[in-house]
């Protein structure tokens, strides 16, 4: 080995350090999500019925659309990633309807957020608010966040780079993104079940 070289030189040494170094991401991400969703659960039973105050909207229904949206953006994820697997050119055109169907859900968050806040549902009324907006904010950050590194991956598939050798940051990607899509449907059953 020259002074040059190191142990990540090799392909294969890369991708399994950057799949180790993913999924201690992913749990650590995961400890922030369940701390959140058991604190809220925590104070919804605590406060019991005296959590929601009357007349208190409930989550609106585009919040159920933006979540089949989520999970039509992991079919596509799914998908992409097959296809950069296989050095598939369908690849790129799945990345960009992945893409889509996030900025779509986000769309959809805001629409969301403004209808409650339309409903007199401000984040500083009540805890009720307070948490629905942390919680959902919290996740839509973390999309947000995880924009960029999709659109770098979404322009590599459009130049069809991901194949059998090489597919590393789109294997990254689905992983965060499959995440996210879970974290969401978590996320959103105990908004729904804590709003009862």
């Amino acid at each position: 080995m020259s002074q040059r070289d190191t142990p990540f030189d090799d392909p294969k040494a890369r991708f399994q350090a950057g799949l180790f170094g993913m999924w201690l991401f992913l749990v650590v991400l995961a400890i922030v999500f369940i701390s959140t969703i058991i604190g809220y659960l925590v104070v919804r039973i605590d406060n019991g019925a005296a959590f929601i105050p009357e007349n208190a909207p409930k989550p609106p229904l585009l919040l159920l659309v933006s979540t089949g949206v989520l999970l039509l953006s992991s079919v596509t994820m799914q998908k992409a990633l097959r296809a950069g697997r296989e050095g598939d050119p369908r690849q790129g055109g799945l990345m960009v309807a992945t893409l889509t169907l996030a900025l779509v859900f986000l769309v959809a968050q805001g629409v969301a957020w403004r209808e409650l806040y339309l409903e007199n549902l401000a984040i500083s009324d009540n805890l009720y608010a307070w948490t629905f907006y942390v919680l959902t904010g919290l996740h839509a950050a973390h999309v947000l966040g995880g924009l960029p590194p999709m659109l770098v991956t979404t322009w590599r598939a459009s130049r069809a780079a991901y194949g059998p050798d090489e597919h590393r940051g789109i294997t990254y990607c689905a992983m965060y993104w499959h995440f996210l899509d879970a974290i969401w449907v978590v996320l959103y059953a105990t908004l729904w079940l804590g709003s009862r």
